[in-house]
């Protein structure tokens, strides 16, 4: 399996600090970014989630949200693109009984196209306790698995932990360790 050379997927947990690093590396990638949010504001609180999470990240994105289509998101865009993130893309695919494994095929068939840096942010969701319902199992199994197919082939993976990253493939830039 070929790595993709300018795919970067960025670990962690939840609050860990995985965006904020990933953020960073978009900007050293160049000026012009996208924020491809998938996302979706079903409450109140999460609304506001979103929109905190927008102003803190400030001036200079263009943002797309779409929570299902990331493929379709991605084609026609010729500059750096943050993903942010594979786990509340995959519940959202989970929700609509989509089929995981061949979106995640389509995905990597799109990111193997572009010749310009993704960055892909996922939570780690493996470490923590046993779910305790079998959806929870589930979702915690399909989480794991999609992980590790991105992280196989990205030519980066990085693991965010306390705010502190960790290359566990590839190296990471100067400047931003």
């Amino acid at each position: 399996m070929n790595t993709i050379p300018n795919m970067t997927l960025v670990l962690g947990g939840a609050r860990s600090g995985k965006t904020a690093f990933a953020e960073k590396l978009v900007k050293a990638s160049g000026p012009e970014r996208t924020y491809l949010a998938t996302a979706q504001a079903m409450d109140d609180e999460m609304a506001m989630r979103i929109a905190i999470h927008r102003q803190e990240r400030g001036e200079g994105w263009h943002t797309i949200e779409e929570p299902l289509d990331l493929q379709g998101a991605l084609k026609g865009l010729d500059h750096v693109v943050l993903i942010d993130c594979l786990t509340l893309w995959l519940s959202n695919l989970m929700h609509k009984d989509l089929s995981v494994d061949e979106a995640t095929r389509g995905l990597l068939r799109t990111l193997e196209e572009r010749a310009r840096d993704t960055i892909l942010v996922s939570n780690e969701v493996g470490m923590g306790l046993v779910p305790d319902t079998a959806l929870g199992r589930q979702f915690r199994d399909a989480q794991g698995r999609l992980n590790q197919m991105v992280a196989a082939r990205a030519s980066r993976v990085i693991f965010v932990a306390a705010g502190l990253p960790l290359a566990l493939k590839g190296a990471i830039p100067e400047g931003l360790e």
